[in-house]
């Protein structure tokens, strides 16, 4: 398995907007081979941002792979800018992993 992770710096005022902007975007990822599941975690607030990260998982690094280089890809990424410079502090921050060992609960 692999998770592909994207960290989030979002200013605390635009907090609500950034969570109604992946609320209602099409990801389109259940459309690709090797996709298992998706979340998006809030973390904890800061003095100048609120800390969010997407969490994908994958059955393997080349899967994903695929769906960064997907029409899907491009087509639920295609209104990321949206949010323009006052929702986020910086660019995403992108960490993947390769899942070494699971445990199901």
């Amino acid at each position: 398995m692999y998770i592909a992770m994207n960290r989030f710096r979002v200013v605390p005022e635009s907090a609500d907007a950034f969570e109604e902007l992946w609320r209602t975007r099409e990801s389109r990822l259940d459309q690709m081979p090797g996709f298992i599941e998706f979340h998006m975690l809030k973390g904890p607030a800061g003095s100048d941002h609120v800390l969010y990260a997407s969490h994908t998982v994958w059955e393997s690094q080349e899967a994903f792979q695929a769906w960064t280089r997907s029409d899907a890809f491009r087509a639920s990424h295609a209104s990321a800018g949206r949010g323009g410079p006052k929702l986020y502090l910086g660019h995403p921050e992108f960490e993947g992993f390769e899942v070494i060992q699971h445990m199901p609960g």
